[in-house]
């Protein structure tokens, strides 16, 4: 069983996520820094609403941007490069695909049912370290992710970590965190996953082996 992440791993979330804070600003009346805030996705949203709102403003604000999300998000977030074929490589194993997302869990799914991508479960709002019993209790042997923190989930997992370099975190910061292998995206997981099941030595995208 292989983890993916979905945010910036399998998905393109950024213009879906700028639609959504935009909205979210006119409505409260906040002039959010919406690119700055758009290149830091990764942790919960609560933390990026953090610095711009009161305290005691920030879970309500949370709240009514997933509200808004279905309306201004699903139809403009793309697949990222490599994704259906991602999937297809583990399913060519036998083997079975899980996300494990830190979205709000029935956005997640629009996003799946709306690519029309398959997968064998679900399981949101999950962060971080906080991944692991979730890739634990599907048995998963690796998972996918673009971030620090989904290293971070991966490793509390037991699992080999397997970055891509489509998120806002860089090869270094990854390598860093301790993932075991960077990829530069998913158009090189295959080839990839071939070797690994293979018993070969993990590789980056260029047949390189400075992580492992």
């Amino acid at each position: 069983m292989v983890g993916f992440d979905l945010d910036m791993t399998l998905i393109d979330t950024a213009p879906g996520f700028r639609s959504v804070l935009r909205a979210l600003g006119e409505e409260l009346g906040v002039d959010f820094p919406v690119a700055e805030m758009t290149r830091a996705l990764g942790p919960p949203l609560d933390h990026l609403l953090a610095p711009h709102l009161p305290a005691a403003e920030v879970g309500p604000a949370g709240d009514r941007f997933r509200a808004l999300y279905p309306d201004h998000a699903i139809a403009s977030v793309p697949l990222l490069p490599g994704a259906e074929a991602a999937l297809a490589a583990v399913r060519r194993h036998g083997g079975r695909v899980v996300v494990v997302t830190g979205k709000y869990e029935p956005n997640a799914r629009l996003h799946l049912d709306h690519l029309r991508l398959e997968v064998d479960a679900l399981t949101g709002w999950l962060w971080g370290a906080g991944k692991a019993d979730a890739l634990q209790a599907e048995g998963a042997s690796v998972y996918v992710g673009d971030h620090v923190h989904d290293v971070e989930g991966a490793l509390a997992a037991g699992v080999t970590s397997v970055s891509v370099l489509t998120g806002g975190c860089t090869r270094e910061e990854l390598v860093a965190a301790g993932t075991h292998v960077v990829l530069d995206d998913l158009h090189a997981f295959p080839a990839w996953l071939d070797q690994h099941l293979a018993g070969g030595t993990p590789t980056d995208a260029t047949g390189s082996t400075p992580v492992a």
